[in-house]
């Protein structure tokens, strides 16, 4: 039967960008976005960080700088300073073979793994929060549509918090051998809720033992607490707990990161991302690089430039990095601070409760435990735009707009709740 392209179904807009379009059509003089995963200042509008605005004046003041293409591979001084800020010195340097490759940010980098592993590493399924960041699911769906999707709890409505009980026992009774599990590496996307360090060290020994791969997503690191350590944490944990000691067993088969820099440098156009693959000590890498390498040729041939430079510069030159990590505290200081703000002006309304999550959670983002049909209010009546699934980017709260925000709140809990 001869195709008919005129007959191909159209599909459902992108949730995120849909909001975003709503939100610039609409011309009220009180809007509010709590939708874009984006970070703005005070006044609700983009920051360029002071750190970016500086590497940008040396790297035009250049006089060599040139726009030639990069290797299929990557700017190696980026791939370099980025495998070092997520593993740590000691990660790079003393614990097995780390193959790096420039992506297009951290949805390249996520697509890059999910290719990758289908074709090599063959999981008959590939785990994934829920609630999670959207997009994993279409990642893997069109990257990898013979590896099977299973999800595997996180949040816990009741009780706002995770459901580390569940994640365990789901992992323990149906993740099989080189199945692949997706962990956010801090700040989870979209509950602002990660495990304890101790559930942390639960879920590396239960990997090793399991001989499953962790695919870590680190979108939000030094963004989400403000240090760049502390929420590289759990990545630098799994790679000690897997690779850091000999052991007569057989070898794990790796783990993968894959970083964006859009959050935490606010390059969120420039696209700048890489994936990971860390591998055993005295593991062979050139097949898994050319492996990667193949991929990337097909999809891209190479990643752009200019913002890559801005990230390696910022990180190889100890000012600008010293600059950069007091950007880190300026954002997420900010985001605290509307935590703090926003819960204060909602819990002057007395009959919505407690709404303590609000500090609790980390991050960009806050899972508030509002309903479909209070999103829905709050975009018709008052203005204010978020996820379906109550999903708010708390940058865009501000002190001027947090209690028209914190009112609405309560005035849409208050009408469906029949008051």
């Amino acid at each position: 039967m001869p195709v008919n392209l005129s007959a191909i179904p159209e599909l459902p807009q992108d949730e995120a960008f849909a909001i975003t379009a709503d939100f610039r059509a609409d011309d009220h003089p009180r809007k509010v976005s709590l939708g874009a995963g984006v970070y703005r200042d005070e006044h609700s509008k983009p920051w360029i960080l002071p750190s970016v605005k500086e590497a940008k004046r040396r790297l035009h003041a250049t006089p060599a700088l040139d726009h030639e293409y990069l290797p299929i591979q990557g700017s190696e001084p980026f791939l370099t300073a980025a495998q070092e800020l997520i593993l740590g010195q000691r990660g790079v340097a003393e614990r097995g073979p780390v193959v790096s490759i420039q992506t297009i940010s951290g949805t390249g980098a996520n697509h890059l793994a999910a290719a990758f592993l289908a074709q090599n590493l063959k999981p008959k399924h590939v785990f994934i929060s829920d609630p999670t960041w959207s997009n994993h699911h279409l990642v893997w769906q069109v990257a990898a549509p013979g590896v099977m999707q299973k999800t595997y709890p996180y949040y816990l409505p009741t009780s706002r918090s995770l459901d580390f009980d569940g994640m365990v026992s789901t992992l323990e009774l149906t993740a099989v051998e080189n199945d692949v599990v997706i962990l956010h590496a801090c700040a989870h996307n979209p509950t602002g809720i990660d495990p304890s360090r101790d559930q942390w060290r639960t879920l590396a020994e239960l990997v090793k033992r399991k001989k499953v791969f962790a695919l870590f997503d680190s979108a939000y690191q030094g963004f989400a607490t403000g240090d760049v350590d502390a929420d590289a944490w759990a990545v630098r944990h799994f790679q000690q707990t897997l690779f850091g000691t000999e052991t007569t067993s057989p070898r794990p088969q790796g783990m993968g990161i894959a970083q964006s820099f859009a959050k935490n440098f606010g390059l969120y156009g420039e696209r700048v991302g890489a994936f990971h693959l860390v591998l055993p000590p005295r593991a062979p890498s050139s097949g898994a690089l050319s492996q990667l390498l193949r991929l990337v040729r097909a999809e891209m041939s190479n990643a752009p430039l200019f913002g890559s430079r801005i990230v390696a510069l910022i990180l190889s030159d100890r000012e600008l990095k010293t600059m950069w990590k007091e950007d880190l505290q300026t954002m997420s200081g900010r985001i605290k601070r509307m935590r703090s703000i926003l819960r204060h002006e909602i819990e002057r309304h007395a009959e919505v409760g407690d709404w303590s999550h609000l500090e609790n959670q980390i991050g960009m983002f806050s899972y508030t435990g509002l309903s479909e049909e209070h999103v829905a209010r709050l975009k018709d009546v008052h203005h204010i735009y978020l996820m379906r699934n109550g999903r708010a980017s708390l940058s865009g709260v501000t002190e001027e707009n947090a209690k028209y925000v914190a009112d609405a709140i309560a005035e849409v809990m208050r009408y469906y709740a029949g008051g």
